[in-house]
């Protein structure tokens, strides 16, 4: 289950994004939150994987 929260962020020259997303920790069971900054184009595929 991956939810998904977009922030655009404008740099000087790039456009960047921050995506985060709710994945289960193998070790404790719990949900935890991974965030990254990333190019838009690639949000899609990084919240598909797991």
């Amino acid at each position: 289950m991956a939810k998904k929260t977009v922030a655009s962020l404008q740099t000087s020259s790039k456009r960047l994004t921050k995506a985060i997303k709710m994945v289960k920790s193998p070790k404790s069971g719990a949900y935890v939150f991974q965030e990254s900054v990333m190019a838009p184009e690639v949000v899609n595929e990084w919240l598909a994987k797991k």
